[in-house]
């Protein structure tokens, strides 16, 4: 019996060994496991109850629970949770976003707030806490302090954000405000991305679509992350240049073979637009007119029938949907008051108007790409994706809604829009829409022979739109060329480097100083030249072109890949001097080498063309809002098929 006694002893103190030595191979493995996983932010801390999820790039999604809000702090790797009663706040040391690539350049002038001249940002931005805040609540982030970037979210999933004033605090502080314009669905600027799944969750940005990664870098005393600035698009040459020579061609192929979808099932009101362009086709030989100068036109002829046949037979319907201020709220004074006006007068119009969708052969949708941007664009973000979501989904409801968009892809729909980034906004969702666009750029998705060239036009009145209009008589016009203005994108700091306080009879300046004085002495400039040169800035367009024809100026245009306004049935020729990028140096001796007579003929041009670039209170034959119509009508008729 002791025998036996002794025998189990030995071996439970054998087996106590085995599994002591295995307890500790176990836990040493496990703490190797997780000091690997933890600052690398792949896994929860041992000592975490919150349960963690990753999306498809590697970054935790931020879980809300009745009990629990999910906070990831990218520097340390780790997770917190805290309880619904309070608020919560993730931090980062010095995040710079960078700007991705399909970021338009913008500026002071264009109305665009960004922070291209800055390099980091130290921000805190906090939210207090706020009860009750869920699904379709809009919280916006009002100020900005320093050193740290912190956001408080407060209960709640399903929550959108904006983020309108980035002004520096002392404090850093917050509130939560509510927002009944906001619309959007998606909100990356300010480093929160929100579902709208059936899931109740809320994820971080991943910034997917930045161009380069953004990689977080942390140390003991929170070294800020040292993250390479991409140089903007607009800050650099494009990557491929269309002159107009080119344009042109290009304009004579998409006539003779359109690429507009086939309409799903055939309408009455398709017949009455292709027999419209069998008249325009075969219009009787014009060779003068007591109402239109011909230089200026394509052809004149066909011009003529168009404008004729559009009076007698267009008939547009306007869609009531979408609230103010983007939708039926137009601008009528500054830079981006073309698309005002047209929508202001359009809606006003009874000529053209039907209430009865079943009766119209376009469609209008009457959004404002500045009051978009405006109300829903996050400041400093270098974001727009909401603002493309919020179109989107306008457009998927009046597709759903209607069926007319449905029948042709939306081939017979139109917008008007002047904003610099409404060529992004509008792509693939509206992409077989007819676009009449200020940003009339052939590398941003312009089509030539279906999209419209909109005059950028700067009102400075409402009442009088055509105030300070004219200029000196050729024969006083003592300057030869003049520039003055911002140094927006790369091609004006070329044109000051060659020009800038070289000759005297090139008055080309930078930036001139504000006030009424300033802005008079700049009216003067024009009135008194006989060139005016028009450099393209962020983007393509510029107003210099409308107000070199206001003051009756040639217009010197220097930008590659921007197709001028009415480019279908405007001949540029008669009444402006169109060069290449590329030609700056020899500005000078270009502008030398045209004759007296050849300028003559142009100055006369600009006189006869003032009338198709002004906007009436009471719109007038062949003027701006009938000009621009008349395009977009014009362009559909080449570009119709039917079934």
């Amino acid at each position: 019996m002791v025998h036996l006694f002794q025998y189990f002893h030995e071996i439970c103190h054998m087996g106590n060994r085995r599994f002591l030595f295995l307890l500790g191979v176990f836990a040493v493995n496990y703490l190797l496991f997780q000091s690997i996983l933890v600052p690398h932010g792949n896994g929860n801390a041992p000592w975490s109850s919150v349960p963690q999820k990753y999306n498809k790039v590697g970054f935790p999604s931020l879980h809300s629970t009745p009990k629990y809000f999910t906070v990831w702090n990218p520097l340390t790797g780790t997770v917190s949770g805290f309880s619904n009663s309070s608020a919560f706040i993730a931090t980062v040391e010095q995040v710079h976003i960078p700007i991705v690539q399909d970021e338009a350049g913008h500026g002071k002038r264009k109305g665009m707030r960004n922070d291209q001249k800055s390099g980091y940002r130290n921000d805190v931005r906090s939210l207090s806490e706020k009860k009750d805040a869920g699904k379709g609540d809009s919280l916006e982030l009002e100020s900005v302090g320093s050193k740290n970037f912190k956001v408080v979210l407060a209960k709640g999933s399903k929550v959108d954000f904006s983020a309108k004033q980035f002004f520096g605090t002392e404090g850093g502080t917050s509130r939560l405000v509510k927002d009944n314009n906001m619309d959007s669905r998606e909100h990356d600027g300010v480093g929160v991305h929100t579902s709208h799944g059936s899931t109740s969750s809320t994820n971080l940005t991943s910034l997917e679509n930045s161009p380069q990664k953004n990689v977080f870098s942390a140390s003991d005393n929170s070294t800020a992350a040292n993250i390479p600035r991409r140089k903007a698009r607009c800050l650099m040459p494009p990557k491929s240049r269309t002159l107009i020579q080119e344009m042109n061609h290009i304009l004579v192929r998409r006539r003779a073979s359109s690429r507009a979808m086939r309409p799903r099932w055939s309408s009455k009101l398709d017949l009455d637009i292709l027999a419209a362009r069998l008249e325009i086709e075969h219009a009787p030989i014009l060779t003068h007119d007591k109402e239109l100068y011909a230089p200026l036109f394509r052809n004149l002829s066909m011009f003529k029938r168009s404008y004729e046949l559009m009076e007698r037979t267009l008939k547009v319907y306007i869609y009531k949907d979408g609230n103010k201020p983007i939708f039926h709220q137009p601008i009528l004074k500054g830079l981006y008051a073309s698309e005002g006006w047209f929508m202001k007068l359009m809606e006003e119009n009874k000529q053209f108007v039907v209430k009865n969708p079943a009766k119209a052969h376009l469609f209008y949708m009457p959004f404002s790409s500045r009051m978009l941007e405006h109300s829903l664009y996050v400041r400093n973000s270098h974001n727009r994706t909401n603002l493309r979501r919020f179109l989107k989904d306008y457009a998927d409801r009046i597709s759903a809604k209607y069926h007319y968009f449905n029948r042709t892809g939306g081939a017979d729909h139109f917008l008007v829009a002047c904003h610099d980034w409404a060529p992004y906004e509008t792509r693939h969702h509206m992409e077989y829409c007819l676009k009449a666009l200020c940003n009339a750029d052939v590398t941003q998705g312009f089509k030539i022979g279906r999209d419209v060239s909109l005059p950028e036009a700067y009102v400075r009145s409402v009442r009088n739109p055509q105030r300070d209009l004219g200029g000196k008589p050729p024969h006083q016009r003592s300057i030869l060329a003049f520039y003055a203005g911002n140094m927006h994108g790369y091609l004006r700091p070329i044109l000051l480097k060659h020009w800038k306080d070289k000759d005297p009879d090139m008055k080309i300046y930078g930036p001139m100083p504000h006030g009424v004085a300033s802005k008079m002495n700049y009216i003067q400039h024009m009135k008194n030249s006989k060139y005016c040169i028009c450099p393209k800035g962020y983007e393509v367009n510029s107003p210099r072109v409308v107000e070199a024809i206001f003051y009756e100026c040639v217009p010197v245009i220097i930008s590659d890949n921007f197709v001028p306004p009415f480019f279908e049935v405007l001949n540029w020729d008669a009444f402006s001097i169109i060069l290449a990028e590329k030609d700056i140096p020899n500005l000078k001796e270009i502008l030398l080498s045209v004759s007296q007579e050849k300028y003559l003929k142009l100055q006369l041009g600009v006189r006869q063309a003032q009338k198709h670039f002004f906007w009436h209170v009471q719109p007038l034959k062949y003027d701006l809002f009938h000009m621009t119509l008349h395009s977009i009508w014009y362009n559909r008729v080449f570009q119709i098929k039917v079934r």
